[in-house]
C-alpha cells in the first residue's frame, strides 16, 4: 500500500471529527476549535479526500460565524475556496449551494451609514467607532471571500466573469453592510449579475442618501458599465426597472442634461452611427466630465460597439480591467490592485 493510500485509511471519516470539534465551539473555545478545524482538515487534503475536507471547513466557517467570530470564520470560508480549487471541483448548483450557505452566515447588523460625528458624547462616538471598525471588518472578510469564490468559480465553469450569483452577493453586503457606501464597487459587481430588479431598487435605496443633484450619476454610471461590457440588452432594462420602480413608489426621475444624454446614447446603440455617438460625446462633454470615470467607460462603449480602438494606454480605476476584459479572469485578476 503507497504512503497516500494508507493516509487515505487512516483518517476516520469526516463526520466524527465534525461532531468532535462542534463540542468544543460549544464549549466557546473559538481559538482551539480554529486551530483544529485548520489542522484536521490539511489531513483530508494532503490524502486528497476533497469532499470531506470541505464539509470540515464548511462547517467550521459556519459555526464560527453563527458565534460571532467573523475573523475565524472567514479565514475556514477562504480555506474552503482554496480547498474548491486545490481539488479542483467544478462549479454547479451543489458547490454554489455550499458557498451560498456560508456567506449566508455572515453577520448583517444594522449599520450606521451617512454618519455624522459631531457629537461630543464621548461613549457614544467611542461605541460609534466601534460598530464602524467591526463593519469595516465584517465587509473586508466578506468580501475576501466572495472575491476568491468569483474566480474559483470563473476558472472551473461558470461564465468568463464568475459566477452571476456570487457577483450579486458581494454587491449585496457590500451595500448593506459597509459604513460608507463605495457604488461604483456594488454597481461593478451588480452588471455582472442578473438580478435587474434588485440593482434597481439599491440605485433608487442610494438616491435617497446621495448628496443633492447627484443621483442622476448612481443610473448613468449603471447604464455605462452595462455598456462597457456590451450589453445593451441589460442597460435598457435597467432604465426601464428604474423608471418603473421610482414611479410605483411615487419619486421623480432625475431630468437632468445627463439622463438626456444617456436616453439618447441608449437610442444611438442600436445602429451602426459612430458619428452620432461621437457628436453625443462633444455635445454632453460638460454632463460627462461630472465623473472622470464615464469617459474611461464610453471609450470601451465606442470599442465594444464601434471597433474603435483607444490612442493611449487605459489608465484610472477602471484601466486594468477594461485592458484585460477579453481574458476569462482579466478583471479579477486586477480586482486587488483596482481597489486597494
Amino acid at each position: 500500500m503507497s504512503r497516500e493510500r494508507a493516509k487515505r485509511a487512516t483518517l476516520p471519516p469526516a463526520q466524527e471529527n465534525i461532531e468532535k470539534l462542534e463540542k468544543v465551539v460549544k464549549q466557546g473555545n473559538y481559538y482551539g476549535a480554529q486551530q483544529m478545524f485548520k489542522s484536521i482538515s490539511a489531513r483530508y487534503v494532503s490524502a486528497e479526500r476533497y469532499s470531506e475536507a470541505l464539509d470540515i471547513l464548511k462547517c467550521g466557517a459556519c459555526l464560527q460565524l453563527e458565534n460571532g467570530q467573523v475573523t475565524c470564520g472567514s479565514e475556514l470560508a477562504l480555506l474552503f475556496v482554496e480547498t474548491l480549487v486545490k481539488g479542483k471541483v467544478s462549479y454547479n448548483e451543489e458547490t454554489l449551494d455550499h458557498v451560498r450557505k456560508i456567506y449566508e452566515k455572515f453577520p448583517r447588523p444594522l449599520v450606521p451609514q451617512n454618519l455624522d460625528l459631531t457629537d461630543d458624547d464621548d461613549d457614544d462616538m467611542q461605541k460609534l467607532s466601534e460598530a464602524i471598525a467591526a463593519a469595516k471588518t465584517r465587509v473586508e472578510c466578506c468580501s475576501s471571500f466572495l472575491k476568491a469564490s468569483i474566480k474559483w468559480s470563473a476558472e472551473f465553469g461558470a461564465l468568463r466573469y464568475g459566477s452571476p450569483e456570487l457577483h450579486e452577493m458581494l454587491a449585496d453586503y457590500m451595500y448593506s453592510q459597509s459604513p460608507e457606501v463605495d457604488m461604483v464597487k456594488v454597481s461593478f459587481h451588480f452588471v455582472r449579475g442578473r438580478n435587474l430588479k434588485k440593482f434597481a431598487s439599491t440605485i433608487i435605496n442610494f438616491m435617497g442618501k446621495c448628496y443633492p443633484g447627484e443621483d442622476d450619476l448612481a443610473i448613468a454610471r449603471a447604464i455605462l458599465m452595462y455598456l462597457s461590457l456590451g450589453n445593451l440588452r441589460d442597460a435598457n432594462k435597467l432604465m426601464d426597472e428604474v423608471e418603473k420602480e421610482m414611479q410605483s413608489k411615487h419619486l421623480d426621475f432625475p431630468q437632468s442634461e445627463l439622463m438626456q444624454f444617456v436616453n439618447y446614447l441608449l437610442l444611438t446603440l442600436q445602429r451602426d452611427a459612430l458619428p452620432l455617438f461621437n457628436m453625443l460625446r462633444q455635445n454632453y462633454k460638460s454632463s460627462i466630465d461630472r465623473d472622470p470615470l464615464f469617459n474611461e467607460l464610453l471609450d470601451e462603449v465606442a470599442k465594444k460597439f464601434y471597433g474603435v480602438q483607444r490612442k493611449s494606454p487605459l489608465q484610472g480605476m477602471f484601466g486594468d480591467i477594461f485592458k484585460n476584459i477579453t481574458h476569462p479572469l482579466g478583471a479579477l485578476a486586477n480586482y486587488k490592485n483596482i481597489y486597494e
